[in-house]
Protein backbone atom coordinates (compact mmCIF):
# COMPACT_ATOMS: atom_id res chain seq x y z
CA UNK A 1 0.00 0.00 0.00
CA UNK A 2 3.07 2.50 0.44
CA UNK A 3 5.33 3.39 -2.37
CA UNK A 4 8.72 2.30 -1.21
CA UNK A 5 10.64 4.74 -3.05
CA UNK A 6 8.57 7.98 -1.96
CA UNK A 7 8.66 6.28 1.67
CA UNK A 8 12.64 6.09 1.41
CA UNK A 9 12.43 10.03 0.12
CA UNK A 10 10.22 10.96 2.29
CA UNK A 11 12.88 9.44 5.55
CA UNK A 12 15.35 12.02 5.32
CA UNK A 13 13.14 15.13 4.94
CA UNK A 14 10.98 14.14 8.17
CA UNK A 15 14.09 13.91 9.86
CA UNK A 16 15.61 17.00 8.51
CA UNK A 17 12.08 18.51 9.69
CA UNK A 18 13.08 17.08 13.02
CA UNK A 19 16.17 18.63 13.82
CA UNK A 20 14.72 22.43 12.96
CA UNK A 21 13.30 24.19 16.13
CA UNK A 22 9.78 25.16 16.58
CA UNK A 23 7.30 25.49 19.12
CA UNK A 24 6.96 21.76 20.19
CA UNK A 25 10.40 21.54 20.91
CA UNK A 26 10.56 24.81 22.60
CA UNK A 27 8.00 23.12 24.43
CA UNK A 28 10.45 20.19 25.36
CA UNK A 29 13.78 22.47 26.13
CA UNK A 30 12.19 24.52 28.99
CA UNK A 31 10.44 21.66 30.34
CA UNK A 32 13.76 19.56 30.43
CA UNK A 33 15.45 22.86 31.49
CA UNK A 34 13.07 23.53 34.33
CA UNK A 35 11.79 19.86 35.49
CA UNK A 36 14.66 17.64 34.39
CA UNK A 37 14.94 14.55 31.84
CA UNK A 38 11.64 12.67 32.81
CA UNK A 39 9.09 15.64 32.44
CA UNK A 40 11.00 16.65 28.73
CA UNK A 41 10.67 12.68 27.88
CA UNK A 42 6.97 12.65 28.66
CA UNK A 43 6.19 16.12 27.07
CA UNK A 44 7.80 14.73 23.89
CA UNK A 45 5.50 11.98 24.45
CA UNK A 46 2.57 14.00 24.69
CA UNK A 47 3.74 16.01 21.61
CA UNK A 48 4.36 13.26 19.33
CA UNK A 49 1.05 11.23 20.20
CA UNK A 50 -1.02 14.30 19.08
CA UNK A 51 1.18 14.76 15.67
CA UNK A 52 -0.39 11.05 15.08
CA UNK A 53 -3.72 12.45 16.07
CA UNK A 54 -3.62 15.32 13.55
CA UNK A 55 -2.11 12.74 10.92
CA UNK A 56 -5.31 10.56 11.34
CA UNK A 57 -7.54 13.31 10.96
CA UNK A 58 -5.76 14.67 8.02
CA UNK A 59 -5.55 10.83 6.40
CA UNK A 60 -9.33 10.29 6.91
CA UNK A 61 -10.30 13.75 5.71
CA UNK A 62 -7.94 13.71 2.66
CA UNK A 63 -8.68 10.02 1.36
CA UNK A 64 -12.13 10.58 1.20
CA UNK A 65 -11.72 14.43 -0.64
CA UNK A 66 -9.52 12.86 -3.17
CA UNK A 67 -11.96 9.54 -3.14
CA UNK A 68 -14.69 12.07 -4.53
CA UNK A 69 -12.94 15.17 -6.11
CA UNK A 70 -9.47 13.78 -7.49
CA UNK A 71 -8.70 17.65 -8.80
CA UNK A 72 -8.69 18.17 -4.65
CA UNK A 73 -5.41 16.61 -4.91
CA UNK A 74 -3.48 18.68 -6.88
CA UNK A 75 -5.41 22.18 -5.48
CA UNK A 76 -3.32 20.79 -2.11
CA UNK A 77 0.34 20.90 -3.81
CA UNK A 78 -0.53 24.48 -4.63
CA UNK A 79 -1.69 25.30 -1.11
CA UNK A 80 1.19 23.40 0.62
CA UNK A 81 3.25 24.98 -1.62
CA UNK A 82 2.46 28.48 -1.09
CA UNK A 83 2.26 27.76 2.77
CA UNK A 84 5.45 26.03 2.93
CA UNK A 85 6.97 29.14 1.35
CA UNK A 86 5.06 31.46 4.22
CA UNK A 87 6.55 29.46 6.39
CA UNK A 88 10.26 30.15 5.11
CA UNK A 89 9.62 33.70 5.20
CA UNK A 90 8.42 34.05 8.83
CA UNK A 91 10.84 31.67 10.21
CA UNK A 92 13.71 33.67 8.21
CA UNK A 93 11.86 36.69 9.93
CA UNK A 94 11.63 35.53 13.43
CA UNK A 95 14.26 35.00 15.97
CA UNK A 96 13.97 32.36 17.67
CA UNK A 97 13.21 32.37 21.44
CA UNK A 98 13.04 30.07 24.52
CA UNK A 99 9.01 29.35 25.81
CA UNK A 100 8.01 29.84 29.28
CA UNK A 101 7.19 26.54 31.34
CA UNK A 102 6.83 25.49 34.82
CA UNK A 103 8.41 22.65 36.35
CA UNK A 104 5.39 19.46 36.04
CA UNK A 105 5.39 16.12 36.65
CA UNK A 106 5.50 13.44 33.92
CA UNK A 107 1.88 13.24 33.68
CA UNK A 108 1.14 16.48 33.46
CA UNK A 109 3.64 17.43 31.07
CA UNK A 110 2.44 14.62 28.91
CA UNK A 111 -0.38 16.12 28.75
CA UNK A 112 0.41 19.64 28.78
CA UNK A 113 2.37 18.22 25.48
CA UNK A 114 -0.63 16.74 24.12
CA UNK A 115 -2.17 20.22 24.52
CA UNK A 116 0.13 22.26 22.87
CA UNK A 117 0.36 19.97 19.51
CA UNK A 118 -3.44 19.42 19.62
CA UNK A 119 -4.35 23.16 19.61
CA UNK A 120 -1.84 24.53 16.96
CA UNK A 121 -3.92 24.48 14.11
CA UNK A 122 -0.30 24.92 12.56
CA UNK A 123 0.24 21.08 12.74
CA UNK A 124 -2.60 20.21 10.66
CA UNK A 125 -1.49 22.33 8.44
CA UNK A 126 1.73 21.78 8.43
CA UNK A 127 1.23 17.68 7.54
CA UNK A 128 -1.46 18.57 4.82
CA UNK A 129 1.46 20.85 3.24
CA UNK A 130 3.90 18.22 3.40
CA UNK A 131 2.95 14.41 3.38
CA UNK A 132 0.76 14.84 0.14
CA UNK A 133 4.11 15.22 -1.92
CA UNK A 134 4.88 11.52 -0.98
CA UNK A 135 1.32 10.08 -1.00
CA UNK A 136 0.87 7.81 -3.81
CA UNK A 137 -2.95 8.91 -4.54
CA UNK A 138 -3.76 5.98 -7.11
CA UNK A 139 -2.97 3.78 -3.48
CA UNK A 140 -5.18 3.84 -0.34
CA UNK A 141 -4.49 7.03 1.13
CA UNK A 142 -4.83 6.32 4.68
CA UNK A 143 -1.83 3.91 5.59
CA UNK A 144 0.76 6.13 3.39
CA UNK A 145 -0.48 8.51 5.97
CA UNK A 146 -0.01 7.02 9.05
CA UNK A 147 3.24 5.52 7.74
CA UNK A 148 4.54 8.82 7.35
CA UNK A 149 3.38 10.34 10.53
CA UNK A 150 5.21 7.31 12.15
CA UNK A 151 8.14 8.58 10.72
CA UNK A 152 7.69 11.84 11.83
CA UNK A 153 6.48 11.13 15.50
CA UNK A 154 9.17 8.70 15.88
CA UNK A 155 11.76 10.95 15.01
CA UNK A 156 9.92 14.24 17.00
CA UNK A 157 10.43 12.06 19.97
CA UNK A 158 13.63 11.03 20.17
CA UNK A 159 14.92 14.18 19.06
CA UNK A 160 12.60 16.79 21.35
CA UNK A 161 13.22 13.86 24.27
CA UNK A 162 17.35 14.77 23.65
CA UNK A 163 17.00 18.70 23.56
CA UNK A 164 14.84 18.51 26.57
CA UNK A 165 17.41 15.96 28.46
CA UNK A 166 20.18 17.65 27.72
CA UNK A 167 18.85 21.48 27.80
CA UNK A 168 20.84 22.19 30.78
CA UNK A 169 23.98 22.16 29.12
CA UNK A 170 24.94 22.45 25.44
CA UNK A 171 21.08 23.21 23.86
CA UNK A 172 21.14 26.38 26.30
CA UNK A 173 25.01 27.89 25.02
CA UNK A 174 23.33 27.10 21.44
CA UNK A 175 20.34 28.79 21.46
CA UNK A 176 21.71 31.69 23.19
CA UNK A 177 24.64 32.37 20.87
CA UNK A 178 22.98 34.81 18.12
CA UNK A 179 24.89 33.92 15.09
CA UNK A 180 24.02 29.53 15.96
CA UNK A 181 20.62 30.67 16.36
CA UNK A 182 20.63 33.10 12.78
CA UNK A 183 22.44 29.88 11.32
CA UNK A 184 19.46 27.90 12.90
CA UNK A 185 16.90 30.35 11.67
CA UNK A 186 18.43 30.32 7.92
CA UNK A 187 18.55 26.53 8.08
CA UNK A 188 15.01 25.87 8.59
CA UNK A 189 14.36 28.44 6.32
CA UNK A 190 16.24 27.09 3.43
CA UNK A 191 14.62 24.09 4.51
CA UNK A 192 11.14 24.99 3.91
CA UNK A 193 11.87 26.87 0.80
CA UNK A 194 13.09 24.03 -0.98
CA UNK A 195 10.59 22.21 -0.29
CA UNK A 196 7.83 24.83 -1.91
CA UNK A 197 9.85 24.87 -4.66
CA UNK A 198 9.65 21.29 -5.34
CA UNK A 199 6.04 21.15 -4.46
CA UNK A 200 5.31 24.09 -6.89
CA UNK A 201 7.62 22.96 -9.66
CA UNK A 202 5.37 18.95 -9.52
CA UNK A 203 2.53 20.55 -9.36
CA UNK A 204 3.08 22.54 -12.39
CA UNK A 205 4.39 19.43 -14.18
CA UNK A 206 1.30 17.16 -13.25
Amino acid sequence: MIDPVLFLAFVPVALALNLTPGADMMFCFAQGMKGGPRPAIAASAGISTGSMIHVLLAGLGLGALIAAFPWVFGAIRWIGAAYLAWLAWKTLRTPLALASAPPARPARAFRDGLIVNLSNPKVILFILALLPQFIDPARPVLPQFLACGAVIATGGFVVNALVGTFSGGLGRRLLRNPRAERGLRLTTAGLFAALAARVGWEAARA
